[in-house]
């Protein structure tokens, strides 16, 4: 009797594992949450829905507003792409960070953030994150000490060059250390094999393949970086017609096609709302895949862009409003060139259609992962965890003493945001302070006035965050200009 009990037991708990397996390793796996960082290329802060677009559709992105915490203050690493990412991974402004602006090397490549940064892959690959990296890279060449296999990414498939990441229908993208030739876009001659639509499917796998174990995946799309091209598709004909358009003419695939150049476009507005549009149409398809595997609930989903929106290849943000109504596009650091649509979802912990107030950056974010899945902390970082807020917890949240940025084209370019003053020093590579600008944010977010002659005690107090905050670089120096 006691033998056909314990027979009937293990037989109950057998069924049981087999019925409830999945559902246990699911748990097991969601012990620590998912998390989905996705940075669009060139998006401003007025291009989507939810911060007031009313030209370009973007449903996919304003339900992560609708489900998730918006901040209306957040700013990016930089106002340019590659110390912008390096700002991103190292928790550092760029005063500090390694990377401080796009410099190119040979043959195809940026410079190499060093070994000695610690990076948010890093820091999660060491917590027991997969980690992948689906798109543009620009912090390193293959097999530079700044390749993403090198820096904490266990997979990494796209652009590892941001310059060739000018062409959608490019010769080449790389897996990993493999060169994956795209033979039927034949060398720039053809435009067959549209490069982000690759780049996402290989996305959409990761998820799939890695659906068991708690990931980190980071998202740095190109779209809608110029150039302003995208296949001629239902999307992109629904917006032809919609818009006055003046053609853009460019350099054309084919015989003379450069690497790094832009196609002409005949309908460059209705191309520009197609690619926001096809990058909406990206969210959408990981949301639903999330929602498919049952991974929806615990996973941290990060919409934002890397900086404001650009104005090459026949791009008009003016005509979109793309900067939502702030000065600056892309390369400044006025508000339009580094406030950035910034979104944070997660069901199982942030109320959905809800504000959040902290004034943060991109350097906020390696520590707020950190702090979020129980990860080490580097040292000396920039950035602080904004979790309380996250969580609804606004008066336990720490605040910044100062927000600070570098930019080394144009002369040079310094600002400051401290409370709701923002100072701005250009030609910052001489000692003229009569290039010093100073806006009151608090009734002036289109930093109109410049008020710094009324305000001269404010004035010299950013000036010396200023000097405070920047560390010289021997590979970014801020005393002549860069390349």
């Amino acid at each position: 009797m006691d033998k056909l009990i314990n027979g009937i037991g293990r037989f109950l708990l057998t069924v049981s594992i087999l019925w409830n397996g999945p559902i246990f390793a699911q748990e097991r796996a969601q012990d620590k949450p998912n998390i989905i960082f996705i940075l669009a290329d060139d998006l401003g802060y007025g291009d989507v829905g939810f911060n007031g677009q009313e030209l370009i559709q973007t449903p996919h992105i304003d339900l992560l507003a609708k489900e998730g915490r918006v901040y209306d203050t957040f700013y990016a690493g930089s106002t340019v792409c590659a110390p912008s990412r390096s700002s991103l991974i190292s928790g550092q402004h760029t005063g500090h960070t390694f990377i401080r602006g796009n410099k190119g090397v040979e043959p195809e490549g940026q410079f190499p953030i060093a070994d000695s940064v610690v990076t948010l892959a890093e820091v999660l690959q060491d917590r027991g994150y997969k980690t992948g990296a689906f798109g543009k890279w620009g912090l390193g060449p293959v097999g530079s000490s700044g390749d993403p296999n090198r820096q904490g990414f266990d997979k990494f498939y796209g652009y590892n060059c941001q310059s060739l990441a000018h062409r959608y229908y490019p010769e080449h993208l790389w897996d990993n250390g493999q060169k994956v030739l795209l033979t039927e876009n034949k060398n720039l001659q053809e435009q067959k094999q549209y490069a982000p639509d690759l780049i996402h499917e290989q996305t959409i796998n990761f998820i799939r393949e890695n659906q068991h174990d708690p990931f980190f995946l980071f998202l740095p799309y190109i779209l809608p970086h110029a150039e302003l091209i995208v296949p001629d598709d239902s999307l992109f004909n629904y917006y032809k017609g919609k818009f006055e358009e003046t053609p853009f003419v460019g350099k054309d695939y084919g015989d003379n096609a450069a690497p790094g150049g832009y196609a002409s476009q005949r309908y460059p507005h209705a191309a520009f709302a197609a690619m926001v549009g096809r990058l909406d149409r990206y969210v959408g398809d990981v949301l639903k895949t999330l929602e498919t595997l049952g991974l929806d609930s615990n996973t941290i989903i990060i919409f934002t862009s890397d900086n404001g929106p650009h104005v090459e290849g026949g791009a008009d943000p003016d005509y979109f409003n793309s900067s939502g109504g702030l000065r600056g596009v892309k390369r400044d650091l006025y508000e339009g060139g580094i406030r950035v649509p910034f979104v944070v979802r997660w069901p199982a912990q942030i109320a959905a259609a809800s504000k959040g107030t902290f004034v943060g950056a991109f350097w906020d974010i390696l520590p707020t992962l950190a702090d979020i899945t129980g990860a080490s902390t580097p040292q000396n970082l920039d950035g602080v965890s904004f979790k309380n807020s996250l969580l609804g917890h606004e008066a336990e949240q720490k605040q910044h003493d100062y927000l600070y940025w570098e930019f080394h084209e144009q002369g040079g370019k310094q600002a400051v945001r401290w409370k709701n003053w923002k100072g701005i020093k250009l030609n910052a590579k001489s000692d003229d302070e009569d290039l010093f600008e100073l806006y009151d944010l608090s009734g002036d977010v289109s930093e109109k006035y410049n008020i710094a002659e009324k305000y001269p005690d404010i004035a010299r107090k950013i000036l010396g965050f200023m000097e405070e905050a920047h560390q010289e670089s021997d590979i970014f120096p801020f005393e002549q200009d860069e390349n």
